[in-house]
């Protein structure tokens, strides 16, 4: 037992090593805001979630952003931005690790990333619309968007980005999953016994 809870602590240290690296490589979407970029740092998270748990992906993806912080830091001074990226990064892993206990094939994972990036998408737009963009302008002391401005940026920017990400984060992890299918059942037979 103690050895499978040090072996589990030793794999999250890993898997949130790996993400972060992943984070480091963002990149911007042509024709979106310039401040949303795409990474496949949750990838390892999701991995974790469904091999260990979702304990596992939540601390991969909590471990990523606090490292992040750590190296980058924030340009409000306040982690705005990676709470953000943990908010997302539970949006989009959790909806995939229900579906996928409970449907533990490739057809259930596909179903779980297309709800995950939904989720992902729909859950984002709502929080940066209450919470994450008030606190940029905030914290930023810039002028507070208001009306259509603010509406587009969360319909013309927010939503189609989450999408594309999440579009792009299926495709990453129904490529590897393919691959890993067998070592991946095995890993969750061992943590989840």
């Amino acid at each position: 037992m103690k050895n499978k809870k040090l072996q589990s602590m030793i794999v999250i240290g890993m898997l949130s090593s790996i993400s972060f690296v992943l984070m480091l490589f963002n990149f911007p979407l042509p024709a979106l805001p310039a401040f949303l970029k795409v990474d496949f740092s949750d990838v390892p998270a999701l991995i974790a979630a469904i091999t260990m748990g979702p304990v596992a992906g939540v601390l991969v993806a909590f471990f990523k952003n606090v490292l992040d912080w750590i190296f980058s830091g924030s340009p409000t001074g306040v982690p705005v931005g990676h709470m953000a990226n943990f908010a997302t990064s539970l949006l989009f892993i959790l909806p995939v690790y229900a579906i996928y206990r409970k449907v533990s094939t490739k057809k259930g994972i596909a179903f779980g990333l297309i709800i995950g990036t939904l989720t992902m998408a729909i859950g984002m737009s709502l929080l940066n619309y209450f919470v994450f963009l008030p606190m940029y302008t905030y914290f930023l002391n810039m002028p507070e968007q208001t009306g259509n401005a603010f509406y587009t940026t969360i319909v013309l920017g927010i939503l189609p980005f989450n999408l594309i990400k999440g579009l792009a984060l299926t495709t990453v992890v129904l490529l590897i999953f393919g691959s890993m299918h067998t070592w991946i059942e095995k890993q969750r037979s061992y943590y989840l016994s």
